[in-house]
Parts: C-alpha cells; structure tokens; sequence
C-alpha cells in the first residue's frame, strides 16, 4: 500500500542537505509490515507475496535508506514500485492491514479472526 504522504525532510539543518534518498512502495511496505504491524519476516513475506529471502532483502534496503538520511541529514521520498495489490483487508481483532491471495483462507494472517474487512 502506497503511504498518504510523498515523504520526510528533516529540520534544523545547519548545513546543505545531501541528495534526496529514495524509498519505493515494497520498501514502505516491508517497513510498515514488520516495524509497524510487529509482523515477522516469514509473516510479512507471505503478504507480500514474495519469498522470504526476497523479503529480507527489501527490508534490509529500506533500513540503510532509512539510516543513511537520518545520519547524512537527506529527505526521505517515496517513488513507485512493483505494486499491484488489489483488495486491502483490516482484521476487526487485532486491527492489522493486509492483502490476501486469491487461494487463501479468507482470516487474519496474524490472529486467524474471520471478523476482516475491506479497508477503504
């Protein structure tokens, strides 16, 4: 899912900023699923649709990005990505946002509540 914000600068600066580092929409994703949902790798890969290997290495490359502009002072902006996700669910228990695959059981990857909706 795509963020509702282009991105972060940082304040105060005292100096010029470096370049601009560039976060696409799988990083944000990877980010927001394991860092934010509190999922695991294994548990955010399956959501993704990726395999797990593929997952750590997107998460990896989002934290260097991340690192690097909080330590060089740069601005974070989001560009896009390979994204096509079609329906986005939230669980009404534990209250994370997912995707489903089209041959999956129809409940929350994390509790297993059936009580999911379409997220709008």
């Amino acid at each position: 899912m795509a963020p509702h914000f282009n991105g972060f600068k940082p304040q105060g600066l005292q100096h010029k900023p470096s370049a601009e580092v560039l976060i696409n929409f799988e990083e944000y994703e990877a980010l927001k699923l394991c860092d934010y949902e509190l999922l695991t790798q294994a548990e955010a890969a399956d959501l993704m649709l990726v395999s797990r290997p593929t997952f750590t290495r997107i998460y990896e490359s989002v934290r260097r990005k991340i690192a690097k502009a909080f330590i060089e002072g740069a601005s974070i902006v989001f560009e896009g990505g390979n994204v096509d996700v079609v329906h986005w669910y939230r669980c009404a228990e534990c209250e994370i946002v997912f995707t489903l695959a089209d041959d999956s059981a129809q409940c929350c990857p994390l509790c297993k509540s059936i009580e999911i909706k379409l997220n709008n």
